[in-house]
């Protein structure tokens, strides 16, 4: 159910009913998540990726667009009261790519916000904004960011744009720095990133219908035992995660896994090793 709704089951937001949520990159892993996980939940979902999405379901909308095309954006935030922001390149690439993609498509996404009257946006942030701290450090949302990879400090800038607008334009803005969402755990590096599909719909519901969010960051895992993050702003935004990674250890301990995805090392596992630098255009 969702964290917070009204007495007809509609969820709420900055005092009025969320009726339409956009979603951008709802074709990709955590979109398609959430494409199922908030039906019913809202009213309408309107769903915006560059590829195909299907038929739209009852309570869906479609909308095929790029982020990095800002008027088609504008357009596709009109009348929406909240909007999750998960497209983008959503691993390392060059810096030349992440720049033309997951940052500048993060200011039309904000830009739009503003201009189509402020609604809420929620941010697919990444733990990898703070992916060189050692394996095991306790690290809350304050710590000073210590990306490990271009696509890390793309997810830096995000943050940073939105706490631009946030300050300046009035937004309500919260950024979710996700670990690793997949249907179970696999490498020892997952018992301490791990967050559940259902728990990263929890954590995405709370996140849109939260009274007076501000400006919040909130780390994003499942209930894990060997956890690295401070949930507790998430826990502020509602978010009572259910599931736990310890339930695959034994598993994930006897087999042998990448040394990169190993428990020690940085917390960004492969993405913190140096790489040679991939040249534009492959």
């Amino acid at each position: 159910m969702p964290c917070v709704q009204t007495s007809s089951g509609a969820a709420r937001v900055r005092g009025s009913a969320v009726r339409r949520v956009l979603i951008t990159g709802a074709g990709g892993t955590i979109g398609t998540i959430l494409r199922e996980g908030f039906r019913g939940r809202f009213d309408v979902v309107r769903l915006l990726d560059v590829a195909a999405l299907g038929s739209a379901q009852p309570g869906e909308e479609i909308v095929t667009a790029d982020v990095r095309n800002l008027s088609a954006v504008a357009s596709a935030t009109a009348g929406v009261s909240a909007i999750v922001h998960l497209a983008g390149i959503p691993h390392e690439d060059t810096l030349e790519r992440i720049m033309q993609t997951n940052m500048v498509g993060t200011y039309h996404v904000f830009e739009a916000a503003r201009r189509q009257g402020r609604p809420r946006v929620v941010l697919a942030s990444s733990t990898h904004v703070t992916g060189f701290y050692e394996a095991g450090e306790r690290l809350g949302p304050d710590v000073p960011l210590r990306p490990d990879s271009f696509y890390g400090v793309g997810k830096a800038f995000a943050e940073n744009l939105g706490r631009l607008y946030a300050d300046k334009y009035g937004l309500e803005v919260v950024c979710l720095r996700l670990g690793t969402v997949a249907d179970r755990p696999t490498t020892p590096r997952h018992l301490s990133t791990w967050l559940s599909p259902r728990d990263a719909v929890e954590l995405f519901s709370c996140s849109l219908t939260a009274p007076g969010v501000g400006f919040t960051v909130a780390y994003g895992a499942s209930d894990n035992q060997r956890g690295w993050w401070d949930l507790s702003s998430a826990r502020q935004l509602g978010y009572r995660p259910a599931d736990d990674a310890e339930r695959w250890a034994a598993e994930i301990e006897a087999a042998t896994a990448d040394p990169s995805e190993s428990a020690s090392g940085p917390q960004g596992g492969g993405y913190a090793v140096e790489r040679a630098p991939v040249p534009d255009g492959q």
